[in-house]
């Protein structure tokens, strides 16, 4: 009685790796790649004082230009 409830309990496991798991593994495989495709989309302005390039979520915003930094500001 035990090694059939055993058996079904190892069988319910097998069971529960190959149709749950691996759909989870290809989620999280997905959300690493949209997340890194992100994290190289940065949008770039010229600061309109010193002319270097900083991205858009580094920059500081004023009057509606991006400038690099306080000093430029």
């Amino acid at each position: 009685m035990v090694f059939k409830l055993l058996a079904v309990v190892i069988i319910l496991f097998l069971v529960y790796l190959v149709f749950f798991k691996r759909d989870r593994e290809k989620e999280i495989k997905k959300n690493n790649k949209r997340n890194e495709d992100k994290k190289i989309e940065a949008i770039m302005e010229e600061c309109p004082r010193c002319k270097t390039f900083v991205a858009k979520d580094d920059a500081i915003l004023s009057n509606g230009k991006y400038y690099c930094s306080k000093e430029c500001l």
